[in-house]
């Protein structure tokens, strides 16, 4: 079922919880309910349930159709009340700006992770905040800060469209069944890109990152010309080395 399409479901309550209160908005009084969250992924409704008891109506998006048909049966009171909202289809295909400016949660298959957070961050002005269960590795890279091993070219996606905060490890005996990777919950907080053409930003990011361990005058020269790249005061520095700022900074020299 779940685990075929590489999930590991969550199985502690009190983290489930936790999860729940930080998207619903973590400071609201007992008994307050947001309007709407999208849940990613519920699996087998572990982090459904808790979302129920903070959100009027929970919109959860998988792609198994077992799994949908097992919550329809677990959760068949909250889908006849409309307060749970079951949507069988590929969160790569969603359109997540239906629900307006809504948080966003979810428990994010590990070979999966990147592509839906690219997904996630092209609904730019869509999405109130957003809480995700990721492998730990990834979620370091996410946050990681200029000069740290753990950045490249995924943490200049999430730091040019977000905030990331990595919130607590969780424990791989935490899950059923258990994954091989150490797991950790990841706040983001939206932000409003520096660039107008993101698109084109992120292409000249990804040049830069095109060989990690190589300086930017390497991987930059074959684009833009090396005497050009050669006059630039960052040309010996490598790209992981540099803040989003920089970047952006960097990548209008080359392009204006």
């Amino acid at each position: 079922m779940g685990r075929r399409l590489g999930q590991h479901f969550l199985a502690r309550k009190s983290i489930l919880d936790r999860i729940a209160k930080t998207a619903c908005g973590g400071d609201r009084a007992s008994g307050d309910r947001i309007p709407v969250v999208i849940e990613i992924g519920p699996g087998k409704g572990a982090l459904t349930e808790s979302l129920l008891d903070c959100a009027e109506r929970v919109f959860a998006i998988e792609v198994d159709t077992y799994l949908v048909h097992y919550l329809r049966q677990k959760f068949r009171e909250p889908v006849e009340q409309c307060r749970l909202v079951l949507i069988e289809g590929d969160i790569l295909k969603t359109d997540l700006s239906q629900w307006g400016r809504v948080p966003i949660v979810g428990n994010l298959p590990y070979y999966i992770t990147s592509p839906i957070l690219e997904r996630v961050f092209s609904s730019e002005g869509t999405w109130e905040r957003a809480v995700f269960l990721m492998q730990a590795e990834v979620a370091a890279r996410l946050a990681a800060e200029p000069g740290g091993r753990d950045r490249g070219y995924l943490s200049v996606l999430t730091q040019l469209h977000s905030k990331p905060e990595v919130l607590f490890d969780v424990p791989r005996v935490a899950f059923r069944p258990p994954p091989k990777v150490d797991s950790a919950v990841v706040l983001l907080t939206p932000g409003k890109s520096p660039v107008d053409d993101t698109a084109a930003f992120l292409r000249f990011a990804s040049a830069c990152f095109r060989m990690k361990r190589k300086t930017l005058r390497n991987n930059l020269a074959p684009a833009y010309g090396r005497e050009r790249v050669d006059g630039l005061a960052e040309a010996g520095l490598r790209a992981e080395q540099l803040s989003v700022e920089q970047l952006v900074a960097l990548y209008r020299k080359l392009t204006t």
